[in-house]
């Protein structure tokens, strides 16, 4: 992944040292995301909040420990976003491994972690091959949007798909249409509708521009 600045903004990969404050801006971006307040489901404000910060942390964790991409975007020293990649190389939906399975249960509840097994699933019947990655978080702090940093955030990612060879692209679900624009206007594709519990939305997906 190229590092070069651009408006003195580089994206690096995170240290285990960013973690925590990755898991802050995830939390904060994706507090009122359609799909967590669907398969978090409460009527208890503080349980879902609880619930979301165990989700965003074991994810976080579990994406470290099997050696994903953590793609940071930092202002000097300040991670102003949070880009995660994860490959099929590691068992995704149905095929998580037990020990994220027991962790997110405890986290989040029975019906919660099956709701997210269940969207990595239908994505990943829509991906076109098994070398294809998700876009499972990104996400800019709530103060720094706005800014443009967005598209520096998805240039990141879609840099460091490039510089993949066996990967042949990057699926992402999107809810929004802004979102969805922002994507296609990094050559993003839609690949479908898609209706994940009582969410609906699309999945887009990047093809990949490896040198032959």
């Amino acid at each position: 992944m190229d590092n070069n600045t651009l408006d003195e903004c580089r994206a690096v990969y995170l240290t285990a040292e960013d973690l925590r404050l990755a898991a802050s801006v995830l939390y904060n971006a994706y507090h009122d995301d359609p799909f967590f307040v669907d398969a978090l489901s409460t009527s208890d404000k503080f349980a879902y909040e609880q619930k979301l910060r165990a989700a965003i942390r074991e994810e976080l964790n579990a994406l470290w420990q099997e050696k994903q991409a953590l793609i940071g975007l930092f202002d000097q020293t300040r991670l102003v976003g949070v880009a995660c990649v994860v490959t099929q190389e590691v068992p995704l939906g149905e095929g998580r491994y037990w020990h994220w399975r027991l962790k997110m249960l405890l986290g989040t509840g029975w019906q919660s972690t099956q709701a997210m097994m269940k969207k990595e699933s239908s994505i990943v019947e829509l991906l076109p091959s098994e070398h294809c990655g998700i876009l499972q978080f990104i996400a800019l702090a709530p103060n720094e949007q706005g800014k443009g940093l967005g598209h520096q955030l998805v240039q990141a990612v879609v840099s460091w798909c490039d510089e993949q060879p066996e990967l042949e692209g990057i699926g992402v679900f999107t809810t929004q249409e802004a979102h969805s624009q922002l994507f296609m206007q990094h050559d993003f594709v839609s690949l479908g509708e898609l209706s994940i519990g009582n969410v609906a939305g699309q999945l887009l997906f990047y093809t990949g521009q490896q040198d032959e």
